[in-house]
């Protein structure tokens, strides 16, 4: 029995990154040997293990084999016969192909250190093609590793599997995770870009036109250190809300994310606009985005809308409106309903003395 560590650890490290999460494949043993060691089973679909002291993954060398269309239609085979280039031959990109020794040895019979070195994105093999969702993963990659390009053979395979209706089998929750984590990374353009290139960024988000100005907005966001629902939003803030809404309910987008999209893309006028609204606009506009009760939400919605404007410093806008809120708050609202006579005049009575706290922070009194 060898183990090797794979894939994203050996990449990273020679990467000279930090490394996260160590995976490893097993060479020459079954699963009753693994149990035997004091492994814990835990693959559904093919034998994968954690180790009884560091919890680390560790799966059996394997084959596969497409049976049916879409990321799910495969069959495994583990067997200690089942060698290393075996099992690295089935990975994604070159750069994921490499397996590392327990005594730092390196097995690289694709050219994955090559291409890193040449920072190229490229196919192991054409197994590439039997799974859409490495065309999700190399897109991914290609926000991370935004300095990177991918080799033309693998761009025209993508191409291919997009015209071979291959994304159109995509289950929405992982399209989802995958563009959530693509938005997460350094350079989110990158990952639209290359979805755009091979054709799918059309058949999983066509409601998303892309332009300078869009790519600029959404790496604007991540250099921010914007959390996910805001990335998202700035994303979706030149879009109509049935749009918002269908690429949302398509997608199965968190509903913190499809909100604040929704939200800033029906406010980005009035907030941009925030400098000359009045005391009674700008209470008007803190209700209406419930801000009020989630005033965590409302400086979300600011951030997503500064990102329209690629704003580096202070956001005069927001500091408006941040502080007409934090004086809206500060209304004793139950104080008030309690020394009502007139219920039904109660939400009347609220809003003019929020109206009249924000005239007073504004110098509008």
């Amino acid at each position: 029995m060898k183990i090797y560590t794979v894939g994203g650890a050996v990449r990273d490290q020679l990467l000279g990154l930090p490394v996260k999460d160590h995976d490893h494949v097993v060479v020459g043993a079954t699963p009753e040997d693994m149990l035997r060691q004091g492994f814990r089973p835990v693959g559904k679909d093919f034998p994968v293990f954690l180790h009884p002291k560091t919890q680390e993954e560790y799966a059996l060398a394997r084959t596969e084999r497409k049976t049916a269309p879409g990321y799910r239609g495969f069959v495994f085979h583990t067997a200690p016969d089942v060698t290393l280039e075996d099992d690295l031959v089935r990975r994604d990109l070159t750069i994921n192909a490499i397996a590392r020794a327990e005594d730092g040895t390196l097995t690289d019979p694709f050219g994955g250190i090559a291409d890193i070195q040449n920072k190229i994105f490229r196919h192991v093999s054409d197994a590439f093609g039997e799974d859409p969702v490495r065309i999700l993963r190399l897109a991914r990659f290609a926000a991370r590793f935004h300095t990177f390009t991918v080799a033309p053979a693998t761009m025209e395979l993508m191409r291919r599997m997009v015209a071979d209706g291959e994304v159109d089998a995509l289950v929405a929750e992982r399209v989802w995770q995958e563009v959530a984590k693509g938005l997460m990374e350094a350079r989110p353009s990158r990952m639209l870009t290359v979805l755009h290139e091979c054709g799918a960024l059309a058949r999983i988000m066509g409601e998303i036109t892309l332009s300078e100005r869009l790519l600029q907005v959404i790496d604007h966001a991540a250099a921010q250190g914007h959390d996910l629902p805001v990335r998202f939003a700035a994303l979706m803030l030149h879009m109509s809300k049935d749009a918002i809404e269908q690429l949302s309910e398509r997608l199965r987008v968190p509903n913190e994310c499809r909100e604040l999209a929704v939200m800033a893309a029906r406010e980005r006028d009035n907030i941009n606009g925030a400098l000359a609204l009045s005391a009674e606009a700008v209470v008007s506009l803190c209700e209406r985005c419930d801000g009020l009760r989630k005033p965590q939400r409302f400086a979300q919605l600011l951030q997503a809308v500064a990102c329209d404007g690629l704003v580096t410093g202070d956001f005069a806008q927001a500091a408006r409106l941040q502080g007409g809120l934090d004086a809206a708050r500060a209304v004793n609202a139950g104080a008030l309903a309690q020394g009502c006579t007139e219920p039904k005049r109660i939400p009347e009575v609220i809003h003019a003395a929020r109206v009249t706290a924000v005239q007073a922070f504004l110098g509008q009194a």
